[in-house]
């Protein structure tokens, strides 16, 4: 099932909302515990699609496909590399990834999204599936020049619009081998399948809560492939995952 985030045309209130053969319902409740599904009435291209939710915290895993570490002349690490991007940084389908002025390597990283949908601590790697509620697509846009400059990557990884997420969370999916581009201006720039991960999502969520607990409605950043490269202002990126969808955002100057 398809779960979105939503603003009505006329409207400002934003709403959880399902998706049925490209109609939209609203959901009542919580989507993490109780919830109820309204008749899906109204057509997709009648609403627009916000990030499908505003996660609590964005833990990330770097260097997670051997080619990407391999192009920045990484070791294969032995254990996840996980970093934080804050809440503030999220953005959705169509909305503009803006180019902070303080940089000149502004680049794309495709990835698959994790969503947690229950609250997990010291998770068994076998038990890991369990407390998954859905995946989306993500783009981990990155300030390369700062984050080669600065010792830790949280200015280079946390400008505000640097984490596009979309464009709706899907429950049926299979993670174990799914295909992941990035297109910039139709151009291709990255592809890979998930079963390219060093640490296979079970790994990743094992790793993690292990340090810090996580809550329904976290996001888990999985890595991305080898083929990262700048943006420039007027660039239009698009993120596909097959199985979820395609997130697109067009790149802007900062005003």
């Amino acid at each position: 099932m398809r779960f979105v985030r939503f603003i009505k045309q006329g409207s400002t209130e934003s709403k959880f909302g399902w998706i049925y053969e490209d109609m939209v319902g609203e959901i009542e409740g919580n989507l993490f515990s109780e919830y109820r599904r309204l008749e899906a009435d109204t057509p997709i291209e009648k609403v627009k699609l916000l990030s499908p939710l505003i996660p609590g915290k964005i833990v990330a895993a770097g260097w997670n496909y051997i080619d990407h570490a391999r192009e920045f002349d990484r070791p294969i690490p032995e254990f996840p590399t996980i970093f934080l991007k804050p809440p503030s940084s999220v953005i959705g389908m169509g909305d503009g990834i803006i180019l902070p002025e303080i940089s000149r390597q502004v680049e794309h990283e495709c990835e698959l999204a994790i969503v947690i949908g229950k609250k997990a601590k010291m998770i068994l790697p076998e038990d890991a599936y369990s407390y998954i509620f859905g995946y989306t697509a993500a783009n981990d846009v990155t300030a390369r020049d700062l984050q080669k400059k600065d010792e830790t990557w949280a200015r280079a990884k946390g400008f505000d619009t640097f984490c596009p997420l979309g464009p709706w969370i899907e429950t049926d999916f299979e993670p174990a081998d799914a295909m992941l581009t990035c297109r910039v201006n139709s151009e291709l720039r990255q592809m890979a399948s998930t079963r390219d991960m060093i640490f296979p999502i079970p790994s990743i969520l094992a790793f993690i809560s292990s340090i810090m607990t996580l809550n329904p409605g976290d996001i888990i950043l999985t890595g991305t492939p080898a083929g990262t490269a700048p943006l420039e202002a007027g660039d239009v990126v698009e993120v596909q995952i097959d199985g979820i969808g395609s997130l697109t955002n067009p790149v802007v100057k900062q005003m």
